[in-house]
């Protein structure tokens, strides 16, 4: 067997030297890297809790967690103390062996760790004020002072303190379906928030020494327990904002009895805390639809300002199914208010502001309040809360259920500039706007900020492009993230980022979803068909706990349009747009083929290789294409053409032939990685022009480059990508033919 063997190897041996084989070596495979693969390798897997519709599952549950609370005010000492009774629903399938409580009170106390996790640095320059505030003194002490924690009974009950979060130990599992009540006893001091920052807190007037009360995260709130991540429970550093349960609120704040308050939910005893007169205002206000009516008047609040009562007051508020609770309070609160038409029935809307807010707010504040709730209802649901509030807070922009606090303020001599005025009412409208994304669309925003933020500065964007179609819009038009995005990619993190880990955060986790929305709308899916998915997920998720794959497959759900692509990009990379042309070729019709175009093999047809007569596309830079070749296509001019149209087809099909003159063969490239569609604008000899959109579709097969035919029947004089900037190209260099010089900032 052996020699019989070499006898077979040896001429195949003889015959490989006389005639050597190329061997193309064996490529290695590759995972599927097409930018339209499904996102399947990204999403949750979808479950009877949330279905992959991106609607809520047949088991979908939520908790729920009810407050009994009595707050009072130490104005003298601006300090805060309650106490409050929560009644917790376990609605879950889960035994529950403890309950998570939010302390972010906590967070700017003496023992936090937040300071110690952020980088610092030595400012050379620097006011006295700050300098002894950051070396010399050590500063009041913050954060939440825990009195007692008690059971129904009366009787202690076991807790742990960590950081920002409190664990309250049950005595026995809490099962489903069953309820636990619990009391907390509590007090901290307030900060000045322009001198010690935070989201809340006093503002402090040196003419007059009143202070103005902007008051949230107050008092312990439960945290959320869901079928995502349990208990969420992590930590409040700063950014992260807060993921919050659904409940009923019974509240009695207690203040100084000169002063004026509002605050989440209904007040229950207007005759007790108003003077008559001003009760006869607010029923006036309540029946006003065109502008506001003055319920405390700017005297009335100046007259306030100078007493200082000892006398105390109580407000008395309810809130139904509010997933928090905000309190403004001040002597020096002038109060005006209006009526809201929606589509089935009537809201409030309200401000109140010191007289240093005046005129701009008494003119401009509530009125932008009811434009909001109009414009963000029309848009997703109508606005399911009694009123909403604008605060007079400067320095500050932030929401809670029904109130919210908003900086802009004229000079001391009255006057506002456009950039304030603008300003103020932007931030208006973001902060009530916040009342349908998250308050009620009731997003996690310690794990993702954008899916409050960004969802709500798309809706800003639009509410005010509706007031007025010149608004100067700061986020939401695809150009303005454009310096965002074709920054340095060492501090780019993709959108689906948790809020902590952001440096960027403003671009990333504002500006870049409402640019990104934005280019849905108005490029990619229009306007009807993502209208109509929006308010699908909005409807679908309010009152409930959406997660981004909620919101990603309901957009689909909704609409029929493949959108994996775009949230692959968008959301999940770092990706940016830039789409080129890279060549433009000029054909010309002919019967005669050029020496090129002789061996050309005609592709074949179906039942086998396609027979001539044939006409010739030929190419302007073919080195036999004569000058006096070069001419408008004359249809009588190519004979076998023109009888296969006399000869094959009827007067009826004669005359809807189209009549095309010029030929042009263009070949866009795409160094960015971002997938977009292709828009593109002719400008033909006579100036008119002719827009073409491509879908992003056309990238499927060749995420390099694609080509478009353009048969015209005038010549074109310049051919422009993303004439009306709507995709956010970050280089618009490469983006016409002739190539166009682009002028600097400078110029």
């Amino acid at each position: 067997m052996k020699n019989f063997s070499l006898l077979l190897i040896l001429p195949a041996i003889l015959f490989a030297q006389e005639k050597p084989a190329v061997i193309t070596p064996k490529q290695p495979g590759k995972y599927d890297t097409n930018k339209f693969s499904q996102m399947y390798d990204l999403l949750a897997t979808p479950n009877m809790f949330r279905t992959a519709s991106g609607a809520p599952g047949p088991a979908y549950y939520q908790q729920q967690a009810d407050y009994k609370m009595d707050v009072e005010l130490d104005d003298k000492n601006s300090r805060l103390s309650g106490s409050e009774t929560v009644t917790y629903y376990n609605n879950s399938p889960d035994s529950l062996e403890y309950l998570w409580v939010q302390l972010e009170q906590n967070q700017a106390a003496k023992n936090s760790q937040s300071p110690l996790a952020e980088s610092e640095k030595i400012s050379q320059v620097v006011t006295v004020e700050k300098f002894a505030n950051t070396y010399l003194q050590e500063g009041l002490s913050r954060g939440f002072n825990i009195e007692y924690v008690k059971d129904a009974k009366g009787n202690p009950l076991s807790y742990t303190v960590n950081q920002t979060m409190m664990r309250i130990n049950l005595p026995a599992p809490l099962k489903p379906g069953e309820k636990y009540s619990f009391s907390v006893k509590w007090w901290y001091n307030i900060n000045n928030y322009q001198k010690d920052g935070g989201r809340s807190g006093y503002e402090l007037f040196e003419k007059g020494g009143n202070k103005l009360y902007v008051i949230a995260q107050f008092f312990p709130r439960m945290a959320v327990y869901n079928d995502v991540e349990g208990w969420q429970n992590m930590q409040f550093w700063g950014s992260g904002e807060f993921a919050l349960p659904f409940g009923n609120y019974d509240v009695n704040i207690t203040v100084p009895a000169d002063h004026v308050m509002e605050a989440t939910g209904e007040l229950m005893n207007r005759s007790e805390v108003f003077t008559p007169e001003q009760v006869k205002r607010y029923e006036l206000a309540q029946k006003s639809f065109d502008k506001p009516v003055v319920i405390v008047t700017q005297e009335e609040a100046e007259a306030s300002e100078k007493g200082f009562s000892d006398k105390k007051k109580t407000w008395k508020y309810s809130a139904k199914n509010v997933r928090d609770f905000g309190i403004a309070t001040s002597r020096k609160f002038i109060y005006d208010a209006m009526a809201v038409q929606l589509s089935n029935k009537v809201v409030m809307a309200t401000s109140v502001y010191p007289k240093e807010s005046n005129p701009l707010w008494g003119e401009t504040s509530t009125r932008t309040v009811a434009h909001t709730l109009k414009s963000y209802s029309s848009h997703t649901f109508d606005y399911p809360y009694p009123k909403a509030v604008s605060v007079s807070a400067e320095d500050q922009g932030m929401e809670y259920p029904m109130i919210c606090w908003n900086y802009g303020r004229p000079d001391e001599n009255g006057v506002t500039s456009d950039r304030i005025k603008h300003g103020m009412m932007s931030v208006i409208i973001h902060e009530v706007g916040h009342n349908f994304f998250p308050m009620i669309v009731n997003s996690d925003e310690r794990q993702w900020t954008w899916m409050d933020e960004g969802l709500n500065s798309f809706m800003e964007y639009m509410a005010e492009q509706e007031l007025d179609p010149n608004y100067p819009s700061s986020r939401g038009p695809a150009k303005n993230i454009v310096p965002y995005m074709s920054g340095d990619q060492k501090f780019l993190e993709p959108i689906m980022s948790n809020s902590e880990n952001i440096i960027q955060f403003g671009n990333n986790s504002y500006g870049k979803p409402a640019a990104g929305l934005n280019i849905l709308r108005e490029t990619i899916m229009g306007r009807e068909l993502f209208d109509h998915a929006f308010k699908v997920y909005a409807n679908r998720w309010k009152f409930k706990h959406p997660t981004p794959e909620d919101f990603f497959r309901t957009m689909e759900d909704a609409s029929a349009v493949d959108l994996d692509w775009f949230f692959r990009g968008w959301f999940y990379s770092t990706d940016y747009v830039d789409i080129g042309i890279d060549e433009v070729k000029q054909y010309y019709v002919s019967e005669n083929p050029t020496a090129e175009l002789k061996d050309v093999k005609v592709r074949k047809g179906r039942f086998g290789q396609e027979k001539g007569p044939f006409v010739y596309l030929i190419s302007e830079k073919s080195t036999e294409l004569a000058s006096a070749q070069k001419k408008a296509l004359q249809l009588d001019e190519i004979k076998s053409l023109s009888d296969y149209v006399s000869q094959n087809l009827s007067e009826e099909e004669k005359a809807k032939l189209k009549s095309p003159k010029y030929f042009y063969e263009v070949t866009f490239n795409k160094p960015g990685g971002m997938l977009m569609p292709i828009i593109v604008e002719l400008t033909y000899e006579d100036e008119t022009k002719e827009v073409f959109k491509y879908p992003a579709q056309i990238w499927r097969k060749n995420n390099e480059t694609a080509k478009k035919v353009f048969a015209t029947t005038k010549a074109i004089k310049k051919i422009q990508i993303d004439p009306k900037l709507e995709t956010a190209d970050i280089d618009v260099t490469n983006n016409a033919w002739p190539k166009e010089e682009v002028k600097s900032k400078f110029d």
